[in-house]
C-alpha cells in the first residue's frame, strides 16, 4: 500500500516513495479490469501508467539523492497515482447507476490525474539524473501523450444526464418518462431491464446517498435527492404495494373538499389560472402567452402599473408555478377519489358523464392515470363492460386501454378481476367501433405474460381474432395479427389457430420446431422435435376442408413431412405418414407430392420388413391416394407416373399376398387406379409379365375388377 503523501521530502527517502508508487501502479493495472463503469477509459489510464514503471525503476536504481526538485516531482507522481488508485476502487465498488450519474466527474478526475502525472514527469531534473537516452525520450513522449489524452463521457451517457436535468428542471412526474429513463440507464450500464433487476439496481443507487451524506457533500446530496425523486416514479423503482401506501398516506392528508385557487394564481390579463407564469421587469407576473401577445401588439408598458417594461426580460416564476401545480394536483387527487360512486349509480347519463371526465383526466397526465389505477377503478370499469349500453362499453374500453398501455401494475389489476378477459373478448364480436377498441386493448394485454395465458384460453377468442385478421379494417386486422403472434408461444394456441384456418404459426413450427420471436417464452421442457411432432399430429388428426389441405401443402407442409418419412424415428415416421395421408386425399395435393418425390420414401417404407402393420397400412392408404390422383391428370399436362420401375411394380404387387385385408384392399385399389391412368399400358404390361409368378394375386385382381388384357 502506498503511504500518505509526506509534507517534507526529507522524511521518506525518494527511493522508498518510488517503490510505493510502482506498487500502486501495478495494483491499478490489475484493478482496471474489474471496474464496473468506463472500463475502456481505465484501461487507457492503465496503459499510460505501465509505461511509467520502467522510468521509476531506473530512477530508483540510480540511488538518487533527495534533492528538492526531484522530491517535488516524485511527490506529485505519488499523490496522483494514489488518486487514480482511489478512483479505480470507487468505480469497482459503487452502484453502476451512481457511477453513470457521476460520469462527468469521473471523466474530469481522469483527465486531471493524467495532466498532473504528466506535470510531475516534466519536473524531473533529467540533466542531473544521468538517465539513459531511451528513458529520457520515453519521458518526453509520455508527457506529450498524457497532456493530449482525452476522456469523454459517451454520447448515450450525456443524453441520459441531459434527460435527467430536463426532468428535474421541468418537474416531470410522468411515469412513462421515468420508465423510459430507467431503461436507458440500464442499457447504458449493462444491466438487465427486467423489473426485479431494475429495482435492485435502483435500491443500490439510493443507498449511495447515505455515503454522500456521511461525506457531508450537501450539493451532491441535493442532486441525488432530485434524481431519486425523478426515477422513483418508474414502475420498477418501487413495488405496487409501496406506491399504494405512499399514495393513500398523501391522499388522506388532503381532506375531501377541493380548494379554490388563490388570487395570485390568476393571470391579470386572461383572468384564468396560469400555466406558465413569468415575471416582467416591473415585478408583476403574467401568463407567458398573454404577456407575449401584449408585447407583439406593440405595448411596452406594464398592463397593471403602466410603467415601461424591458420586453426582453421574462423570468419564469418557478415558485408560483410550483404552488399552482401542487394546488391542481391536490384538487385532482380529491376529484378522482370522489368520482367512483358515480360509476356505480346505475344512471346511464351520469355514468357517461363521469367516464368522459375520467377519460380527460387520464389523457392529461401520466400521474392522473396512476392515481386512477391506485384508486382501483379498473375493477369498476371492467364490471361496466357487462352492461347493455354500447356507448358506456366503448368509453370503458378506451379508458382501460389508456390505463394499461404502459403500466404493468394496471395489467396486474386486470388479471385479478374474474372474467375480465372474457368480457373484453366478448366485445370482439360486436359492432365495428367496439370491436376495434377491444382488439387494441387486447393487444396491450397480450404483451403481458400473465394475461397472455388467459387470452388464449377464452373460448372463441382465437377464432374471432383470426376472422378480424382477414377483415377489411386495416388497423384492427394488424392488431389482431399481432395478438395472434403474441399468442403463438403456446402449442395449443397454434393448433387452435390452425383449426380456425390460420396456418402461419403451425407451418413455422412444423419446419423449425420453434418461433424465433417468442423462443424466450417457449417451455424449456419441449425441444424442437417435440414441437414438430405436435404440429404434425395436428395435421394428421385435424378435419380439414379440401381448400385448406391445398393451402397447407402450398405453404410448405410437404418438405418437413417427407423428411421425417425418410429420416425420422418410428414415432415421427408414423405421424408424418398420417399427416400425408390426410393431405393427399385431395388429388391436386397427391399429384404435387408425386412431383416432389414423395413416392420413393413411401414405397421404401411400404417394402421395409421392420415397419409395423399399422404403419404399413397408413403408407398403403397414402400411396393409394397418390395412385388415384394420376387418374385426374389433364391431357395437356406432362404425365406423372407413380410406379416408374419394374422393381416397384413387382414389389407392390407381391405384397398383396403377404399383407392383411386392410393393406391388401389399398394395394388392389392402387393398381385399379393405375390401370386407368396415363401409365395404364405400362402397368398392364408389367402385370401380365408377373402373371405366372403371382397367379393367386391375379385372381384377386380379377375379383377386384382389374383387367390386364
Amino acid at each position: 500500500m502506498a503511504i500518505d503523501v509526506v509534507t517534507s521530502a526529507s522524511f521518506v527517502p525518494a527511493s522508498e516513495i518510488l517503490s510505493q508508487t510502482v506498487e500502486a501502479i501495478l495494483e491499478i493495472v490489475v484493478s482496471a479490469n474489474d471496474v464496473l463503469f468506463k472500463k475502456d477509459s481505465f484501461k487507457k489510464l492503465a496503459s499510460y501508467l505501465e509505461r511509467i514503471v520502467p522510468v521509476l525503476k531506473e530512477l530508483k536504481g540510480k540511488c538518487i539523492s533527495n534533492s528538492e526538485s526531484l522530491n517535488n516531482a516524485i511527490q506529485i507522481l505519488n499523490r496522483e497515482i494514489k488518486a487514480a488508485k482511489q478512483l479505480t476502487a470507487e468505480c469497482s465498488t459503487k452502484s453502476k447507476v451512481y457511477l453513470l450519474m457521476n460520469s462527468r466527474g469521473i471523466v474530469r478526475r481522469l483527465e486531471g490525474t493524467m495532466r498532473e502525472i504528466s506535470r510531475g514527469l516534466s519536473l524531473l531534473p533529467l540533466a542531473s539524473l544521468e538517465l539513459s537516452s531511451a528513458i529520457v525520450v520515453e519521458i518526453g513522449n509520455l508527457c506529450d501523450s498524457m497532456q493530449k489524452a482525452e476522456f469523454k463521457a459517451a454520447i448515450t451517457e450525456e443524453e441520459i444526464l441531459e434527460k435527467i436535468e430536463t426532468g428535474i428542471q421541468e418537474r416531470n412526474a410522468d411515469r412513462s418518462y421515468a420508465n423510459n429513463l430507467l431503461v436507458l440507464i440500464a442499457e447504458a450500464v449493462g444491466i438487465p431491464t427486467e423489473r426485479s433487476a431494475l429495482k435492485r439496481e435502483f435500491e443500490d443507487f439510493k443507498s449511495e446517498i447515505e455515503n454522500v451524506r456521511l461525506r457531508k457533500d450537501k450539493a451532491e446530496a441535493i442532486q441525488m435527492d432530485q434524481i431519486i425523486a425523478l426515477l422513483e416514479r418508474a414502475d420498477a423503482a418501487s413495488s405496487p404495494k409501496e406506491k399504494e401506501m405512499k399514495y393513500f398516506t398523501k391522499r388522506k392528508s388532503l381532506g375531501s373538499q377541493p380548494l379554490e385557487p388563490l388570487q395570485s394564481f390568476y393571470c391579470p390579463i386572461t383572468r384564468d389560472v396560469m400555466v406558465d407564469p413569468v415575471e416582467t421587469s416591473s415585478g408583476q407576473t403574467f401568463e407567458r402567452s398573454a404577456i407575449e401577445k401584449w408585447f407583439t401588439e406593440g405595448n411596452n408598458l406594464c398592463p397593471l402599473t403602466m410603467t415601461p417594461l424591458d420586453t426582453s426580460i421574462l423570468r419564469p416564476n418557478k415558485t408560483l408555478r410550483q404552488s399552482i401545480e401542487e394546488w391542481k394536483d391536490r384538487n385532482t387527487m380529491i376529484t378522482i377519489a370522489s368520482m367512483k360512486p358515480n360509476l356505480t349509480s346505475g344512471d346511464e347519463e351520469e355514468v357517461l358523464q363521469c367516464l368522459g371526465q375520467l377519460k380527460d383526466l387520464c389523457e392529461q397526465r401520466d400521474m392522473h392515470r396512476e392515481w386512477v389505477i391506485l384508486e382501483n377503478y379498473i375493477s369498476v370499469l371492467i364490471q361496466l363492460l357487462r352492461g347493455k349500453n354500447r356507448d358506456i362499453r366503448n368509453r370503458v374500453l378506451v379508458i382501460l386501454h389508456i390505463l394499461t398501455k404502459d403500466s404493468d401494475d394496471a395489467k396486474d389489476r386486470v388479471a385479478k378481476v374474474d372474467g375480465a378477459i372474457e368480457l373484453v373478448v366478448r366485445s370482439l364480436g360486436r359492432r365495428i367501433d367496439e370491436r376495434r377498441l377491444a382488439v387494441a386493448l387486447l393487444l396491450d394485454l397480450s404483451k403481458y405474460n400473465v394475461l397472455r395465458d388467459s387470452i388464449g384460453k377464452v373460448q372463441g377468442c382465437i377464432l374471432l381474432l383470426v376472422t378480424m385478421a382477414s377483415g377489411d379494417d386495416y388497423q384492427a386486422a394488424r392488431d389482431a395479427e399481432e395478438i395472434l403472434e403474441n399468442l403463438s408461444y403456446s402449442d395449443q394456441n397454434v393448433i387452435q389457430m390452425a383449426r380456425a384456418n390460420y396456418f402461419k404459426h403451425l407451418l413455422q413450427r412444423l419446419s423449425t420446431g420453434s418461433c424465433p420471436k417468442l423462443d424466450h417464452l417457449l417451455s424449456s421442457s419441449s425441444g424442437p422435435d417435440d414441437v414438430k411432432l405436435i404440429m404434425a399430429t395436428a395435421i394428421a388428426e385435424m378435419e380439414l376442408t379440401d381448400h385448406n389441405k391445398v393451402v397447407l401443402l402450398e405453404r410448405g407442409a410437404l418438405r418437413p413431412l417427407l423428411n421425417w418419412v425418410s429420416h425420422g424415428g418410428i414415432q415421427m415416421k408414423s405421424v408424418a405418414v398420417k399427416a400425408l395421408r390426410n393431405l393427399s386425399s385431395v388429388p391436386k395435393n397427391a399429384l404435387q407430392m408425386i412431383k416432389e418425390g414423395a413416392s420413393r420414401p413411401l414405397l421404401d417404407l411400404l417394402h421395409l420388413g421392420s415397419s409395423s402393420s399399422a404403419l404399413r397400412e397408413q403408407v398403403a392408404a397414402t400411396v393409394m391416394h397418390l395412385a388415384v390422383s394420376t387418374m385426374s391428370q389433364e391431357s395437356t399436362e406432362t404425365p406423372v407416373s407413380l410406379l416408374e420401375s419394374d422393381e416397384d411394380v413387382f414389389m407392390v404387387f407381391s405384397l398383396i399376398s403377404l399383407t392383411g385385408p386392410e393393406i391388401q384392399q389399398n394395394l388392389l385399389q392402387i393398381f385399379q387406379a393405375l390401370c386407368q391412368s396415363p401409365s395404364a399400358a405400362y402397368i398392364k404390361t408389367k402385370l401380365t409379365q408377373v402373371y405366372i409368378l403371382l397367379e393367386n394375386d391375379i385372381t384377386l385382381c380379377l375379383r377386384a375388377g382389374i383387367f390386364f388384357f
